[in-house]
């Protein structure tokens, strides 16, 4: 992302107030917008020379056409500095790609968490699918609901697992834990052409609470995609438009997963910072006594 290019100045963070949930919210859409997917690799290498001149104190201040560059570099590359529409993310979970990456896991460890989660899910499925049939106390019309709602089940569980097997080694190994610099301490740096800042040192504590925190954003991100666009379609079937028209089931399932998962995903994403504060009195002993401290909690 940005903050991995070459220079001593930092970018502003956002154009929104990342402190709020809304802030965060508009933050975290205007990340996600798709048609960021439209930028070419030329587009990308020269948003990324843009910034670069920005970093390194050629262009004063930013302005619209830097934003644009930040969003699509933002957008594209994970601080580590690999594309995010490379071929080899639809090989590996999307939890590790967007980890903390103080922490790297082998591959390996890799294959061997990603095969646990699938393995979780699918009993959960299976599970749950062979249950919801012998619910006979229940009523036909919830029972068709409620298996409509297994595909949420299964999903919701295996992102939670599946971000706790992927991340385990940071909640073992721990994160790397950054001062919080005031706007004097880092405009005093960038003057000075300062190094980078310094990890105070790995934290387990920071650890579990970025692992635990993404869990849950990512079961609130399944929970509308996967609820809504299945009650909706049980109503919908019951109209006379759609039960006489079949072959548009399959394409309205489509365009309100569509339009549910737009509209869910910064809800989701904003529900806790990336990059988060907490009181270091809050860490191990190493750390107390240091005022606040942040971490990036992934995504």
């Amino acid at each position: 992302m940005s903050a991995s290019l070459p220079g001593s100045r930092d970018l502003p963070v956002s154009q929104y107030d990342l402190s709020t949930y809304w802030g965060r919210v508009r933050h975290a859409a205007d990340l996600s917008d798709p048609r960021t997917l439209l930028v070419s690799s030329a587009g990308l290498e020269q948003s990324k020379s843009i910034i670069s001149l920005y970093k390194q104190n050629k262009i004063p201040a930013m302005t619209p056409e830097l934003w644009h560059a930040k969003k699509v570099v933002d957008s594209t590359l994970h601080p580590g500095m690999e594309p995010d529409w490379d071929w080899t993310k639809a090989s590996f979970p999307i939890n590790n790609a967007n980890a903390n990456k103080s922490t790297p896991l082998s591959t390996s460890q890799i294959a061997k968490s990603y095969l646990m989660a699938v393995s979780a899910s699918c009993s959960v499925a299976l599970g749950l699918n062979a249950l919801v049939p012998r619910l006979k106390s229940i009523s036909p019309n919830t029972r068709l609901i409620l298996s409509r709602l297994v595909p949420f089940a299964a999903v919701a569980s295996a992102s939670a697992l599946n971000v706790f097997l992927m991340r385990g080694e940071e909640i073992r190994q721990g994160i790397d834990v950054y001062p919080v610099l005031s706007d004097e301490e880092r405009s005093k740096r960038e003057a000075e052409n300062a190094e980078p800042v310094q990890s105070l040192g790995k934290s387990k504590k920071a650890a579990t609470l970025a692992v635990g925190e993404t869990a849950i954003s990512r079961v609130l991100n399944a929970t509308p995609i996967m609820v809504l666009p299945p009650l909706i379609l049980v109503r919908l079937e019951k109209t006379k438009w759609l039960s006489s028209r079949p072959r548009m089931i399959l394409p309205v399932n489509l365009g309100l997963v569509l339009t549910t998962s737009i509209f869910a995903l910064p809800l989701a994403l904003a529900a806790f910072p990336q990059r988060q504060a907490i009181n270091s009195d809050n860490l191990e002993e190493e750390f107390r006594g240091r005022g606040m401290v942040e971490f990036n909690r992934g995504i």
